[in-house]
């Protein structure tokens, strides 16, 4: 396999473990945000959404401290054998978790945020528990939403870079991404290897896009499907 085709499969298997992990730890974050009046709600919002506002390097940077041989992480995935995460896939899957987060968490909060309230208390008067309510109504009304934030999760994953150059760096193989391919390839004045990694990341995310707004409007109350 060649060395660009090497960074394509890595980057869709980064985003591919990196989306279905987000998706199941952050339904229940965005559900909890929607649903909860406890004075920790804006505190635990606002660590949700710090990666929007946060530079990627400066994210980069404290994970990478944070994972390395003196952090809290360090010592607790060396204590269980498990080595140290940077300059690791797992490593760059745990960075991408975090970075990411905010692009499955807020989709989801709002789809949950405009479930229709009447449903739900209608449900909890013939007897359905609250499993059965979330599972039966809510998941499958917040469909829309959970489209959304794969969609985003897995693009934005794709295009990270800044945090992948601090924590994973360029193995190849092993960390090297599409974004961090594309990046060394300009180094290198090889600028025709650059343009196709680079157009084909464009044509990508134009696809993406295309696809989440049209499946979205199909899902919209009273569009023909």
């Amino acid at each position: 396999m060649s060395p660009e085709w090497q960074a394509v499969w890595l980057t869709l298997k980064l985003a591919g473990t990196t989306t279905l992990l987000l998706l199941f730890l952050g339904t229940p974050i965005a559900w909890w945000l929607a649903r909860t009046q406890h004075w920790l709600r804006q505190p635990i919002a606002a660590i949700v959404a710090l990666p929007l506002v946060l530079p990627p390097t400066v994210l980069g940077f404290y994970l990478l401290i944070v994972m390395g041989p003196d952090g809290a992480i360090g010592q607790l995935t060396e204590s269980l054998g498990l080595g140290l995460l940077p300059f690791t896939f797992e490593g760059l899957v745990i960075a991408s978790v975090i970075y990411s987060l905010p692009f499955t968490v807020q989709p989801l909060q709002n789809a949950f945020l405009s479930l229709d309230e009447n449903l739900l208390e209608a449900a909890a008067t013939l007897r359905a528990s609250a499993w059965d309510r979330f599972f039966s109504i809510a998941i499958p009304l917040a469909r829309p939403g959970f489209l959304t934030a794969a969609v985003l999760s897995f693009a934005h994953t794709i295009g990270e870079f800044g945090v992948i150059l601090m924590i994973g760096g360029s193995i190849p193989g092993e960390t090297k991404v599409l974004s961090v391919a594309i990046f060394d390839h300009v180094e290198a004045l090889e600028y025709t290897q650059a343009h196709w990694l680079s157009a084909g990341m464009l044509v990508f995310s134009f696809v993406v896009l295309v696809a989440l707004y049209t499946l979205n409007g199909r899902f919209q109350p009273g569009v023909v499907r």
